[in-house]
């Protein structure tokens, strides 16, 4: 799944959140903009809250949303 997460503080250390991410999906990608956080991996919004609260990064679930898919299957569906 994709999401986006608000951050209303400094960013984080990526190199730590990436770390934490992928220790539960090796896939997992993360990018910044601003205080908005892109993340893609194979998680849940309660497994996401827990896993950037592991990597130092304050959040509510109320601050994950949930991206919709833009996949439209040809690659291999």
């Amino acid at each position: 799944m994709e999401f986006t997460v608000s951050v209303n503080h400094a960013p984080p250390d990526l190199a730590q959140l990436e770390n934490v991410l992928r220790a539960v999906d090796p896939a997992a990608l993360v990018d910044t903009d601003a205080n908005l956080l892109r993340i893609a991996g194979a998680f849940d919004v309660a497994t996401l809250a827990a896993l950037l609260d592991d990597a130092g990064v304050a959040v509510s679930p109320n601050d994950i949303r949930i991206v919709p898919s833009v996949c439209c299957g040809g690659c291999s569906g």
